[in-house]
């Protein structure tokens, strides 16, 4: 079969090899000059910024798709482990230095509230119980209700209806322990207090297998994927936006793509790595959208999006780690204001990468690489971005000089941002989403797009907007599915 794979982000080419892999042949059509898609790489005077996602949680995801073509992962990019996995600073100063030695962690805890220390081992094997029954799912399919009626008993006992700060908050107390089991939702777009507790299972999955980082960035993970997929046949054409997916009046299945030169790609299939929403919206005809109308589609919840601030300086701050997560004063009224009030606060939690502090070749000599990570509201806040986003960049750029990185904005040589213009302009997200629909409880498995198009049988979806959702293991885990899903159809 010939298919055509829309986008060429992390789920884009996880599924483009499986299938390429699996012998059919595939094209991926990227409207940008680089593959990546969230995860695409700025270069700018001798600095090399990933784009977006630098966590990776779940290497063995990654190593399948080497292993599936005969190949082995080491022989593209080199993953390494990092201790810690984070830093996460609080405003009264205390650190909680986040990894996988449990005695470790445990000593903090005490540190931090010794009435806690029993809270968590209870909270531990609560979060590997939802492991256990939680990570099969990622590579299931969730078609008709009949699949989530098979799970629902197991979700019900896992406690799914809860949120994951909900769940934490009934075994730890102390505030700020809190924050550090339930925080992660927001790297993929979730508010803790309103994902569901499934999310739970983050923490032992990071325990089990670490926190890994691609020497060379993320970027350099998705050039070892990209140069798979050509070594095994696959086909890449850059610089081509799709206009429309081109469907049959009689079958009501896609029979390939128009592309913005005016050229026609015949296809089989159509894989589509895009935002879910802008798919329907934007490249299928309305009279082929039973079940996904414009006003199905724009009814649903939206994640949050981000202002991201990326910046070389020519010192080191060596006492700074790779991740740091810089938790804020306001920290429930500060959620709350991005994603119930979209208002963007005056006060903001942080995440600050430093990949030179693992990998320095991403900067020249003496200078350290960076990007600092704020989530703001999407587009549906009446926020005016094109007056908002200089003031915004200042007010981060001070708090950072004023409490973490002396003398910051002396340091600064090179720098540029982007804001939730650019994930609706040039990343073709819904409202300028970060990581397309939040992650609730009504959003997830069955209640979330599904990987295969109800309305029209031959196009798929990878990606964050679709089963499992957001993060590199959802994503490249979504390439999984639809893979099976294909290949049990042709």
């Amino acid at each position: 079969m010939n298919i055509i794979v829309i986008g060429g982000g992390l789920g884009g080419l996880s599924v483009a090899i499986r299938l390429q892999a699996e012998g059919h042949q595939v094209t991926v059509v990227e409207k940008r000059d680089k593959l990546g898609g969230r995860a695409y790489v700025y270069e700018q005077d001798g600095f090399y910024f990933d784009g977006g996602p630098t966590i990776i949680t779940a290497p063995w995801l990654i190593d399948e798709l080497f292993q599936l073509c005969g190949k082995q992962t080491e022989d593209y990019v080199k993953l390494v482990p990092l201790d810690p996995f984070y830093n996460i600073r609080f405003q009264d100063g205390s650190v909680f230095h986040y990894n996988s030695d449990r005695d470790y962690l445990i000593k903090q805890i005490k540190e931090f509230n010794p009435e806690d220390v029993k809270g968590y081992e209870r909270f531990y094997q609560a979060s590997e119980a939802v492991f256990q029954k939680g990570l099969p799912l990622m590579k299931k399919p969730f078609g008709s209700i009949t699949d989530m009626l098979k799970v629902a008993p197991d979700m019900f006992q896992l406690q799914s209806f809860k949120s994951v700060a909900g769940f934490v908050n009934q075994y730890i107390k102390d505030e700020r322990l809190r924050q550090v089991f339930s925080f992660h939702p927001l790297l993929i777009g979730g508010n803790p207090f309103q994902s569901t507790s499934i999310y739970a299972m983050i923490h032992k999955l990071e325990q089990a297998f670490r926190i890994w980082f691609a020497m060379g960035g993320t970027g350099a993970l998705i050039a070892g994927l990209a140069k798979l997929f050509q070594d095994i046949g696959g086909q890449v054409l850059l610089n081509t936006e799709v206009e429309k997916i081109i469907i049959d009046e009689k079958t009501r299945l896609a029979t390939g793509v128009k592309i913005n030169q005016g050229e026609l790609l015949l296809a089989n299939a159509v894989v589509s790595n895009g935002d879910v929403a802008l798919t329907y919206l934007n490249l299928i005809s309305a009279k082929f959208r039973c079940q996904w109308s414009d006003k199905k589609v724009k009814s649903l919840r939206y994640s949050m999006s981000l202002f991201v601030l990326y910046f070389g300086t020519n010192r080191r701050y060596e006492h700074m780690a790779h991740h740091e997560i810089i938790m804020g004063k306001r920290y429930k009224q500060w959620i709350e204001d991005i994603f119930e009030r979209k208002q963007l606060p005056e006060d903001f939690s942080l995440y600050l990468h430093r990949p030179t502090a693992t990998d320095p070749s991403l900067a020249p000599d003496g200078c350290d690489c960076w990007y600092v990570l704020s989530p703001v509201p999407n587009l549906e806040g009446d926020i005016d971005w094109k007056t908002k986003a200089k003031p915004y960049r200042d007010t981060i750029v001070k708090y950072l000089e004023e409490n973490y990185l002396p003398d910051l904005s002396k340091h600064i040589i090179t720098e540029h941002y982007i804001d939730p213009l650019h994930f609706r302009d040039t990343l073709n997200s819904y409202l300028g989403s970060a990581f397309s629909l939040e992650p609730t409880l009504f959003q997830s498995a069955y209640f979330r797009p599904h990987n295969q198009s109800e309305d029209i049988k031959n196009l798929y979806f990878v990606g964050a907007g679709t089963h499992p959702g957001a993060g590199i293991p959802g994503v490249i885990s979504s390439s999984s599915i639809v893979a099976d899903m294909i290949m049990a159809n042709s």
